[in-house]
């Protein structure tokens, strides 16, 4: 039984990992395409929320197909959707077209994220739970940190990343029809819309405190991806240098990713939360007093991806801590919700920031929003799902 969880547990987060790539090389990818083909950085930045628009417009409507078909068949129909659209984009070089495709991208993402996290969440025992979903993190990382590494390709041929990760894709999805489908923990009653809302509102009695680190890491991910780029360069920051320093970050979260995870399964979730925060807003004050210096930058970087970078999977695991089993499948859908309108809302308010506020430090954002979220996690973090059973009662 052991070894078959084991071998399912690895055929997941691959895939996972694989996901990571493909998104991690879309972004830079298109950007620098649409940058040399002259369109405008408004119209290049509103192509990259295409993703996450896909994420939340599918989101009311993932559960009830879990709940009936299970687990394999949706990470199947998600694989299959990302493997379509990335070879459909050398096709036609459209800005509504490529649009289009990357909210598909989005949706079938959403899917095989979604399937996945509550397949690993439901099915590993809470003393290593902290582990299975810093692993998870941790391959997601890894393909997203090495997704990038696919734009050189561009100047050998403009299709040839978008090929190349299909079949890439194509591979870990074949794997997906080994294993044995499997069900999440069902409450008896039907799964209507309605139920699903009333699902939803139940989640967030327990859990909403969890579902604020996924938010932040979305915010933090998509800021420093969408808005630092455009910050670094008006303070004379070249581009080779802004994209090593945006590797340290990458770097950092994937070397403490799993160390954290198991140390949350020993001294607690919301503990090493509010140390991580903490320790956050303390990298990114020093990122603001350090942003002239390329290695000022490059050490405070490293650091918060150390500090910062597991946010989103220690959410997760807190979420699971918080949560009531049957209401499992509903919170790893509001992760993923939280996650997307932080992704959504970074570079908005990250643009918006650094046009107005030109005489203040753009890294003031992110360690003002660490060090509220400490302080949340502190105060209202405290109650777990039985304590809050044990004050209705």
């Amino acid at each position: 039984m052991n070894n078959k969880n084991n071998f399912r547990f690895w055929i997941l987060v691959t895939i996972v990992a694989i996901s990571g790539f493909s998104q991690g090389m879309l972004l830079p990818l298109i950007a620098v395409i649409f940058e040399k083909g002259g369109v405008s950085s408004s119209l290049n930045g509103l192509n990259a929320t295409a993703l996450y628009i896909g994420i939340l417009l599918v989101s009311p409507f993932m559960e009830a197909p879990l709940r009936k078909y299970g687990y394999k068949p949706t990470i199947i129909l998600g694989g299959g959707l990302v493997v379509l659209a990335l070879a459909l984009f050398p096709l036609w070089k459209s800005f509504w077209f490529w649009f289009f495709l990357r909210a598909l991208i989005g949706i079938g993402d959403h899917a095989l994220h979604f399937a996945t996290q509550t397949w690993i969440t439901s099915s590993s025992p809470t003393e290593k739970r902290g582990r299975n979903i810093s692993l998870y993190g941790l391959f997601f990382g890894i393909g997203f940190a090495s997704g990038p590494l696919m734009t050189p390709l561009v100047n050998v041929n403009e299709a040839l990343p978008f090929i190349v990760s299909s079949i890439l894709c194509l591979i870990g999805w074949v794997f997906v029809f080994t294993l044995k489908n499997e069900f999440p923990e069902q409450e008896v009653e039907i799964n209507s819309f309605f139920n699903t809302i009333k699902r939803f509102r139940k989640t967030m009695k327990y859990g909403w405190v969890a579902f604020l680190p996924p938010f932040c890491y979305g915010f933090l991910e998509s800021s420093l991806n969408g808005s630092f780029p455009v910050y670094a360069l008006r303070r004379d920051i070249d581009v080779a240098s802004v994209s090593l320093i945006l590797t340290a970050f990458a770097i950092g979260s994937i070397i403490t990713q799993l160390p954290l995870g198991v140390l949350s399964d020993s001294y607690g979730r919301r503990n090493v939360l509010m140390i991580v925060l903490l320790l956050g807003f303390l990298t990114f004050t020093s990122a603001s007093i350090f942003e002239h210096s390329f290695i000022g930058l490059f050490i405070s970087f490293l650091l918060s991806g150390m500090v910062v970078g597991s946010t989103f999977s220690l959410g997760i695991s807190y979420m699971t801590d918080l949560v009531p089993k049957n209401l499992l499948a509903t919170g790893n859908l509001l992760c993923g919700i939280f996650f997307s309108l932080g992704s959504l809302s970074g570079p908005i308010i990250g643009g918006l920031f650094i046009q107005f506020f030109q005489r203040i430090s753009f890294f003031y954002i992110i360690s003002t929003m660490l060090l509220t979220l400490s302080i949340i996690i502190y105060a209202f973090g405290k109650k777990t799902f039985s304590m809050i059973e044990q004050h209705n009662s």
